[in-house]
């Protein structure tokens, strides 16, 4: 028999799918990725190809395999991570998606929000399922996919449609699609849809019903870790065992180790995602955080998270890049930013899916401040850099307002942590240790972890825990003044993006 050396993880991620397999010591022994298309129908729709994401995830394994030289056979089993709160529906019969999958960061149902709110406001179903009512979430945006096509609606209820984050829909796809696929999501993921009760971890029948979700729809809710089917003949991964699913902040979580209660990472990717453990406590913040699962292994207990959300950080780099072509490559923007000594007075608030964490806004809109002829585009370019570490700031100062104890430091992934002049203002921001393991895919990472505790390839958190090492540590430098001065203006900046949108204005 074949040995079990390698745990392969899919992470399904906004712009790109990737597989990569990981050995019993968490090291990368290879990688596939293949970007998807990112659809802007109208301004603030964002929206995917469901059948792109499968196909290049197929493609994204069959490179990873390939580079790595092993077979199917030599995977102890599979782990799935993915871009959260975006909404895919499909028929069951077909395989064929009804509509595309429309992205987290999407704001059309910003008029379904506020009907759902009513006299009772944002906070309506919060004590429940620890969110906010608010455009980034999947819930209302089934309800829009729904309403948009009246034939859609009798075919949910008939059972022949089902709803997924994009987890369900490769899980689905991996595991046979049409010919037995297996229709599940994990805790992590169903508490992103509105549609969970947090503490019961089941699904509400009376959300359900005031946002016109058919329970029939909705997969079935997992732990982060079991097995839930096997590969399929069309997935490259014929009986391999899929065995974890975590959304992609609470794969990093895993990953970064962060199982002690008050131990905290930021991921910074397309947006910014900071989860704190709360352990097996839900905790209700006070300063708009979310209430979130962080993971739940098998039967043992559930732990919890409050997460700070940020919309826009890494694609504010790819806007420079692809809108504005003052750069044109996305680490171009280091080198330019580094050539001012400052900001130059500019300060970019990037609410181009309004604002998440912690304002919840979802009429704001982007605005760059504080210009004046002296500015040039390095200026502009310092000033999105900088942007990513206030407002992980203004999420780091919610966190420590919520727990009551303030972090000891910071455990940070991602691909802009690359960016040796972020990462140190964000130190100076923070006013805390940074600090970035050695193994900087912690998303995939974690998902890999999840998916070989379930198969017994790793025993379980302590072999995380021994695993993970430190790769670089940012410690804080700046004059406490300035660092005020600074967070000061950005506060100021951003009351600038408020209520932008009226009803005639998108």
């Amino acid at each position: 028999m074949t040995e079990k050396k390698y745990v392969m993880a899919i992470d399904q991620g906004t712009t790109s799918s990737r597989a990569i397999i990981f050995d019993h010591g968490g090291q990368i022994i290879s990688t596939g990725q293949f970007e998807h298309e990112q659809i802007f129908p109208k301004a603030g729709w964002v929206e995917h190809d469901p059948m792109e994401i499968w196909e290049n995830v197929r493609r994204a394994v069959g490179k990873a395999l390939a580079d790595a030289d092993i077979n199917r056979h030599e995977l102890a089993a599979v782990g799935i991570t993915n871009q959260r709160e975006t909404t895919v529906v499909w028929d069951k019969n077909t395989g064929q998606p009804v509509y595309n999958a429309i992205v987290w960061q999407d704001t059309r149902t910003a008029g379904i929000v506020r009907e759902l709110a009513g006299d009772a406001g944002a906070d309506k179903y919060k004590s429940i399922c620890g969110l906010p009512l608010a455009t980034y979430f999947s819930g209302p945006k089934i309800k829009w996919i729904l309403d948009n096509d009246p034939s859609l609606r009798a075919r949910a209820e008939a059972g022949d449609l089902l709803f997924g984050n994009t987890d369900s829909w490769v899980i689905w796809n991996l595991t046979g699609g049409v010919e037995g696929g297996v229709h599940v999501t994990d805790v992590t993921n169903a508490s992103r849809t509105m549609l969970m009760d947090i503490r019961t971890l089941t699904w509400r029948e009376d959300i359900c019903a005031d946002m016109g979700v058919p329970m029939a729809m909705l997969p079935a809710i997992k732990s982060s870790s079991e097995i839930y089917g096997y590969g399929a003949k069309n997935s490259l991964l014929v009986d391999t065992p899929v065995a974890g699913d975590l959304g992609d902040q609470q794969a990093a979580t895993f990953g970064q180790a962060c199982f002690k209660v008050g131990m905290a990472k930021n991921t910074y990717g397309t947006g910014c995602f900071m989860l704190i453990n709360t352990g097996e406590e839900v905790v209700e913040s006070k300063n708009g955080l979310l209430t979130t699962v962080c993971y739940k292994i098998g039967d043992q207990p559930t732990k919890y998270a409050l997460e700070g959300s940020i919309a826009v950080t890494g694609s504010l780099i790819q806007w420079l890049r692809d809108n504005l072509k003052i750069i044109d490559t996305a680490p171009e923007v280091e080198a330019l930013a580094a050539s001012v000594e400052d900001n130059g007075g500019v300060y970019f608030v990037p609410a181009f899916s309004g604002l998440f964490a912690p304002y919840w806004q979802d009429d704001a809109r982007g605005a760059i401040v504080g210009m004046t002829r002296f500015n040039t585009k390095a200026h502009i370019a310092r000033a999105a850099l900088e942007a990513t570490a206030f407002q992980t700031r203004e999420v780091l100062d919610a966190m420590n307002a919520d727990s009551g104890v303030a972090l000891n430091e910071l455990r940070v992934d991602g691909g802009m942590i690359a960016n040796e002049l972020l990462m140190q203002f964000q130190a100076d921001q923070v006013g805390c240790p940074v600090v970035a393991p050695q193994v900087a895919e912690t998303t995939a990472l974690g998902a890999a972890y999840a998916a070989g505790i379930a198969v017994g390839f790793w025993s379980g958190e302590q072999d995380v825990i021994d695993n993970w090492a430190e790769g670089k540590r940012w410690q804080p430098k700046a004059d406490a003044g300035e660092r005020e001065r600074t967070y000061r203006l950005w506060k100021k900046a951003v009351t600038r993006t408020f209520k932008w949108v009226d009803d005639d204005v998108q």
